[in-house]
């Protein structure tokens, strides 16, 4: 049975999408079979892994709201063991749509179940907002990941995104549960960085990765390139970042020992 992880921060610039591709990419490096799920309209992710969005003929919108078989839509990537459900512009309207639907918030569940059977790991890529599409995100998952870049007003907006959190595990999602907060773009000389790692850890203590992702070129660059970091330059601090965190999650799961 696979774990369904979301990553989720309605902020936008937080890293949800390079988390969400560098750790699918890193799980797959690993060998564990792994899907990542472009939920975002922006289909950052979908490019970001060398696909045109433009060029998509169906995707997680129509699996959702027109009931396309999801295996149908799969794409297989280039990188072994990592398979992408992608994403269109037309997931945009997808709210829209969805609002006279019945049973809405479990569109994205649906769309899921035939296939989390296939996987080790599905990894939702979240939009920068809580909308339908976000909490029908979290309705799906297993877990959530909360990234919160290492700059100023980091906090701002968690209590919110929290707060939705624990509305949809006492409605719509019992299950659900914090994976944990990652730190992204950690900048060592900045002092501000250090106090926000500080403040973070602060508050929320167990909840927080140990692993710390940070500002690195390579990260940037690679979705110019359509590859994760880790394709683009195995040995960048980014890319081995990465890996280090699918270690922490696999440990965390009981999936294998800590090195």
């Amino acid at each position: 049975m696979g774990k369904i992880i979301a990553i989720a921060n309605q902020k936008g610039g937080v890293g949800k999408t390079t988390t969400a591709i560098n750790l699918a990419a890193s799980m797959a490096a690993l060998e564990y079979k792994t899907l990542i799920v472009d939920a975002d309209p922006q289909a950052n992710s979908t490019s970001g892994l060398g696909f045109n969005p433009k060029e998509i003929e169906f995707s997680i919108y129509e699996c959702m709201v027109e009931g396309i078989n999801t295996r149908d839509v799969i794409i297989h990537t280039d990188i072994s063991y990592l398979d992408l459900l992608p994403s269109h512009i037309d997931l945009v309207g997808a709210e829209v749509e969805m609002i006279n639907l019945k049973n809405r918030e479990d569109k994205m569940k649906e769309s899921l179940r035939d296939v989390k059977n296939d996987y080790d790991f599905i990894i939702l890529d979240c939009s920068p907002s809580l909308g339908l599409i976000t909490i029908n995100s979290l309705t799906a998952s297993d877990s959530v990941i909360i990234p919160v870049q290492c700059e100023y007003f980091a906090l701002e907006g968690l209590g919110k995104l929290l707060n939705t959190i624990k509305i949809i595990q006492s409605r719509l999602n019992t299950s659900l549960e914090i994976e944990g907060i990652l730190l992204t773009m950690y900048d060592l000389r900045v002092r501000l960085s250090n106090q926000v790692v500080d403040e973070v850890n602060a508050h929320f203590q167990q909840m927080v990765f140990s692993t710390i992702i940070p500002r690195n070129i390579r990260l940037s660059e690679s979705p110019s390139f359509g590859v994760p970091a880790i394709a683009h330059d195995a040995e960048s601090k980014g890319a081995i970042s990465y890996l280090n965190l699918a270690r922490e999650i696999l440990a965390k799961n009981g999936m294998i020992h800590s090195e």
